[in-house]
């Protein structure tokens, strides 16, 4: 276990905080909760600076750092969506998007040699834009939900793109174990 990996599951362990916080009664719950996932996403960026600086990438942290990202917006977006916050379709269209890619990823990683396909721009830029649509929301900004529509459809442009890849990793690459 190395630092970027510890950072990143620090993050994790950020996601039930934000719950707490966020249902809680403390009068400044959504304040208080919206800084929590600010700094989920500043250790976001400071786990990857530091692997890429100090080459300290592992295969771990390429799996684990993308799923803590997504846990904490999946889990954003739900308690959002409870409050009323946001409408329902987004953390339908947002869940399936991610659950997809969590099968995919699993897929091409217990059957294609441990094939672990890197973030691409579009994804980066798609989790940019629903940080900025979380806090418009927060905050109550008259963009926050054209931000959001705008994120789910850079997020979906991203997925697109991610599947391309990984069909073409899965046509490349050898089986390890084929028993189907």
């Amino acid at each position: 276990m190395n630092l970027p990996n510890i950072i990143t599951a620090l993050r994790i362990a950020l996601i039930p905080l934000f719950v707490r916080v966020f249902f809680s009664s403390l009068e400044e719950s959504l304040l208080y909760s919206i800084l929590i996932f600010l700094l989920a996403g500043i250790t976001d960026v400071l786990d990857g600076y530091i692997a890429r600086r100090y080459d300290l990438i592992t295969k771990w942290g390429q799996a684990m750092d993308p799923l803590a990202d997504k846990l904490m917006q999946l889990t954003v977006l739900v308690c959002f969506t409870i409050k009323q916050f946001i409408p329902l379709w987004v953390i339908i269209i947002y869940g399936v998007k991610e659950i997809l890619m969590i099968f995919g990823g699993i897929l091409l990683y217990t059957r294609k040699n441990k094939t672990v396909l890197p973030a691409n721009s579009y994804g980066k830029i798609a989790t940019v834009i629903f940080y900025i649509a979380i806090l418009a929301i927060a905050f109550n900004s008259k963009y926050g939900k054209l931000l959001m529509i705008i994120a789910i459809l850079v997020a979906l442009y991203a997925f697109v793109r991610y599947v391309v890849v990984g069909i073409k990793y899965a046509k490349k690459s050898p089986t390890s174990d084929i028993s189907d």
